[in-house]
């Protein structure tokens, strides 16, 4: 009986034991053990609010994600930001966003992204050798459609005054629309382009704006100002007012709700063009989980249309 005990026993271990190694292992709990995504956003322009609402955006939708956002900002200092992809490379993130700003100028940064094989991402910046993509508004439309706005207010005659920002890829593109648009009025000539300094640009255009308004003090000396996005024009729009001059229309580009509440009041602000900062913020979102998951993008640029804001739509 003893030894039949044993061998039962012994039976019963050995079931056991084989049972316990063919058993899969215990589901383990979501994420327990998956490493955080880490999405580094760098920008030079954190200071302008346009570029505050697309990162800002951007940064909600990837910590619904899951993943750690980190966002710095150089405050224009471009030898700064390459140093900051540099680090963001170091300690070696997923992917790195520029928020703004131009690729050409981050060339060193983006090598040593490169080289580490960290995909680097244009929030609103540019395409270059080292950017998978680069997802901002369709440029070209914003400038050409503000400047036809400006012509066809101002009567396809007089002259303008461009505020412009070249170091933004995007800007640069609109000033560029904006000018071919000028040109097919005979009518229109473009007597000045300024570049407008950042941070700050309300208070330097304004300053600007001023000395322009000195320069030229005629009525119909300037017939409008077109401006590269709205806080220049805002800028510009403050200066014609403190000095009571009349006859110039002014537009910007970006949609604030400034810009609206100042094209509803009916004074020179007279348009802008709405960008759709949240659409690409969320799309962008989606961009970097597919890579990042092996699902590459069929193009290095993703354009988004603009939505056109006069006096008849900006309430």
């Amino acid at each position: 009986m003893m030894q039949k005990f044993v061998r039962l026993a012994l039976a019963l271990a050995l079931l056991v034991m084989a049972t316990a190694c063919a058993a899969p292992p215990p589901p383990q709990v979501a994420g327990s053990a998956a490493k955080q995504i880490t999405v580094a956003v760098v920008t030079p322009y954190m200071a302008n609010a346009t570029t505050k609402l697309v990162i800002d955006r951007f940064q909600a939708y990837g910590q619904e994600q899951g993943w750690n956002v980190t966002v710095t900002d150089t405050n224009a200092d471009f030898n700064e930001l390459v140093s900051r992809i540099e680090n963001a490379v170091t300690q070696n993130v997923d992917a790195i966003v520029l928020g703004m700003g131009d690729p050409a100028q981050m060339t060193k940064g983006l090598e040593s992204a490169q080289a580490a094989g960290i995909p680097v991402f244009g929030l609103d910046a540019g395409v270059a050798p080292g950017v998978v993509l680069n997802i901002t508004s369709d440029n070209g439309q914003l400038g050409q459609e503000t400047a036809h706005h400006l012509a066809e207010s101002i009567g396809g005659a007089g002259n303008v005054i461009l505020f412009t920002h070249d170091p933004h890829p995007g800007v640069r593109a609109r000033a560029e629309a904006a000018a071919a648009e000028f040109a097919k009025y005979p009518g229109i000539t473009i007597i000045e382009k300024k570049h407008i300094e950042v941070p700050g640009p309300v208070d330097f255009a304004r300053s600007l704006a001023q000395d322009l308004l000195t320069a030229y003090p005629n009525d119909g000396d300037i017939a409008g100002i077109w401006a590269g996005w709205d806080e220049p024009a805002m800028g510009a729009v403050q200066a014609i007012e403190a000095a009571g001059r009349t006859g110039i229309q002014v537009v910007g580009i970006d949609g604030t709700d400034f810009a609206k509440a100042e094209i509803v009041k009916g004074g020179p602000f007279v348009g802008t063009i709405e960008q759709d900062f949240d659409g690409m913020a969320k799309q962008m979102t989606g961009i970097i989980a597919k890579y990042l998951s092996g699902e590459k993008p069929a193009s290095d640029l993703l354009t988004i249309a603009g939505v056109l804001i006069t006096a008849a739509n900006a309430k």
